[in-house]
């Protein structure tokens, strides 16, 4: 490689192979992004760049407006961060350190119990990554009663889906501890890597996998899982400029054989309110 370069120096072509070498790292899509997140930031972006004025950010939304706070105890999901929890709650990251006997740096585990002093309600927290791979949003439901992204993603490893939960969000409908309407964002979305939910038409390296936790075959979504999908489905439609008629449910993929996500949620509505103001 040495050589190489020294050889393409003395030619004055390094200019050129260096831009060529730069746009092939670029175009590849989906690939693992830096995973650690930083007080007060997100990690940098993968894949191709969307325009200049998109940039990595961090959207919340729910919460109590009535202020109340109180002591409660938060399972870890995998790969969530003190610095998230600190979002979610709104708590200090030296507080949950103090309240849980721990210092910065130190790991936290899926399925750890920390105790989150003085928390307000939960509010979701949804990270924005400049990444031009996403053009569709492809919408689950568990086909479970019960389910939380923990237990899914060991689920999902037993199952052979490879790192896991195979979406890259998840909305919780009350059960196993987590609130209903609650958003947890899978490791595949904080390092921007492709599904494990819909191979059909290619959707794992192109959409979103947005999975509701419940049986819509058997019962509608709750409201709060709604609305909290309906935020996260304007916020992504909005930044990655993906229009509703891209946002279909598992069945509607080229090729897919599944009912998912169930005869109770409504895609027609969900992409008819997606066009209102």
């Amino acid at each position: 490689m040495r050589k190489l370069f020294v050889e393409f120096r003395r030619r004055k072509q390094v200019g050129p192979i260096l831009l060529l070498l730069l746009g092939a790292i670029t175009a590849a899509c989906g690939h693992k992004a830096t995973v650690g997140v930083p007080a007060g930031s997100l990690p940098p972006s993968a894949g191709p760049s969307l325009p200049a004025d998109s940039a990595p950010r961090v959207l919340e939304a729910g919460g109590d407006a009535s202020g109340i706070r109180q002591t409660i105890t938060h399972e870890v999901a995998p790969l969530e961060t003190i610095w998230r929890l600190s979002r979610m709650y709104d708590v200090s990251l030296d507080a949950i350190y103090a309240a849980n006997s721990l210092r910065p740096g130190d790991t936290i585990h899926p399925g750890q119990k920390l105790i989150i002093p003085n928390a307000k309600a939960l509010r979701n927290v949804i990270p924005l990554y400049p990444n031009g791979c996403w053009k569709y949003i492809v919408i689950h439901h568990t086909a479970t009663d019960v389910g939380k992204a923990f237990s899914i993603h060991r689920n999902h490893v037993d199952r052979g889906f490879w790192n896991g939960l195979g979406y890259h969000f998840l909305i919780d409908n009350g059960t196993l501890g987590k609130g209903d309407g609650q958003l947890e964002v899978a490791p595949r979305w904080i390092k921007q890597q492709g599904g494990a939910h819909c191979s059909a038409g290619g959707m794992n390296e192109k959409g979103i996998g947005v999975g509701l936790v419940g049986n819509f075959d058997k019962e509608v979504p709750t409201t709060a899982q709604m609305q909290s999908l309906m935020h996260l489905l304007k916020t992504l439609c909005r930044y990655y400029h993906i229009p509703p008629s891209h946002v279909i449910g598992h069945r509607d993929a080229p090729g897919a054989n599944t009912a998912c996500p169930g005869r109770h949620l409504s895609l027609t509505t969900i992409r008819q309110n997606l066009t209102r103001p």
